[in-house]
């Protein structure tokens, strides 16, 4: 949510990243919510928390330029340890005069992440991003490959930033550690014809052909793609499974995972407790399938990135009545999840209670219409429908001072391309993508229009 308010109020964005980084605990883990104004709530063993300061730290820098924000002092909260068998203890931590910049908040987070299983791939402990996995690695040897994709990811982009710190050993060990990782994810991770999601404490994986619950995994896929670890071909073949397991046009929804949990040999854990198609056991998980949207959209299949995207858009599962009799719920924000198996497919879940509107916004925003803030530039990259003849966007920067009036038009009816036009009446062309827009905050309106060409 606060990578999503960057493009409204990047203040807001920063104001939220220093507020989190203040409920880390001192060895690098972090709160897995809390109640203000006492700071009471949830200490865990979930793995993918503490990284999304690092993921939205690098974000907001790539976006601002504001370096400042790294050397930002920031205190520390403590408490009591988890013991081995507790999964989560909800406590009222206490603040640490100790400080940190933010910068040694960020590095912590990802050290303390740095933990591996047998197949070299990092641990999952008491869940990672799916937390209803609770169970895989409760013996401490579980192991996530979707998890390997997203510290793969930070660590290759914190890599710039620890050189902007002048931290060059630091910098060199995540870049040699991001090496490895990829090789082990495409060794250990890849199962044939896409990427398993896990390990169980025994070594049995999940998200596998060989499975007959969660044979397959949507957030795998989707991150293999938008990390960059994954080739062109795998790309494919993994957006490929997708499509066949996972996508469903008729119940107009795309899967988190397929068959869903149900009388299984081992336990995931409380991801089981879901009835089959409800929540994360099979159903529409609206945040991963979002990712599923980006993944789309980053290879260049501009098409099916709007079909999709249109396809899970709320506003479309209640266009007449009998729609809207099956959804059951508000059109006009997202759900976090939407049924999947019958006799509830096609109901929505949870609304207003999730952080797949934020992604929603990014994803239309950043990955089909291809725009991004890279510091005192815009970024211009398309993947779109064929049949959308243009678009516009209306930037408005420096406190409302200085605004971007952007039109890409496509008289070919491309997915994407090169991007030729003018920049406020002078004539451009960009031999590569994304197209550079130097931004000047000059509190004036200025006119970008641009056609979209065959490479």
């Amino acid at each position: 949510d606060a990578t999503a308010a960057m493009y409204v109020n990047p203040q807001l964005c920063r104001k939220q990243i220093l507020l989190h980084a203040r409920h880390q605990f001192k060895e690098g883990d972090v709160l897995h919510w809390w109640h203000p104004p006492t700071g009471r709530g949830i200490r865990s063993k979930i793995t993918d928390d503490r990284l999304w300061l690092p993921y939205a730290v690098e974000f907001y820098l790539q976006s601002t330029n504001d370096e400042s924000i790294l050397k930002e002092e920031l205190t520390y909260i403590f408490a009591r340890d988890l013991k081995p068998s507790e999964h989560e203890a909800y406590l009222h931590p206490n603040t640490l005069q100790d400080k940190g910049t933010l910068y040694e908040h960020c590095c912590k987070a990802i050290d303390i992440s740095l933990q591996f299983g047998v197949h070299d791939l990092p641990l999952i402990g008491g869940g990672d991003w799916n937390d209803g996995m609770n169970r895989v690695g409760e013996e401490g040897k579980g192991e996530s490959v979707w998890l390997g994709f997203f510290i793969y990811y930070i660590l290759i982009r914190f890599e710039k930033v620890c050189r902007i710190m002048n931290d060059i050993s630091k910098a060199d060990e995540y870049n040699t550690l991001a090496a490895d990782l990829k090789e082990k994810l495409n060794t250990e991770g890849w199962d044939g014809e896409w990427y398993l999601r896990a390990f169980y404490d025994d070594g049995t994986p999940l998200g596998s052909s060989e499975n007959n619950k969660c044979r397959i995994d949507a957030i795998s896929q989707a991150w293999s793609i938008f990390s960059e670890v994954a080739s062109e071909e795998r790309s494919k073949q993994a957006l490929t499974a997708v499509e066949e397991n996972l996508v469903s046009e008729d119940d107009e929804l795309i899967r988190l995972l397929t068959p869903p949990f149900n009388k299984t040999d081992k336990d995931p854990g409380y991801i089981k407790g879901y009835i089959p198609g409800v929540r994360e056991n099979g159903g529409q998980y609206t945040h991963a399938a979002l990712w599923t949207v980006k993944a789309f959209a980053e290879m260049g299949y501009g098409e099916k990135a709007v079909y999709y995207l249109n396809m899970i858009n709320p506003i479309n599962h209640a266009l007449n009545q009998e729609s809207a009799d099956k959804y059951k719920v508000e059109p006009f924000v997202v759900a976090a999840d939407v049924y999947g198996e019958a006799p509830l497919t096609g109901k929505g879940g949870w609304t207003w209670y999730t952080g797949s509107a934020g992604w929603m916004y990014r994803v239309a925003l950043e990955s089909v219409l291809g725009l991004r803030l890279n510091g005192d530039s815009i970024l211009l990259k398309p993947s779109i429908s064929k049949s959308w003849k243009e678009y516009s966007i209306d930037m408005v920067l420096d406190n409302n001072k200085t605004t971007y009036s952007i039109t890409i038009e496509n008289p070919e009816g491309l997915q994407s391309g090169m991007l030729e036009g003018s920049i406020d009446g002078e004539y451009v062309t960009f031999k590569n993508l994304p197209a550079i827009i130097p931004i000047k905050k000059d509190k004036q309106r200025h006119e970008v229009m641009l056609t979209i060409k065959k490479v």
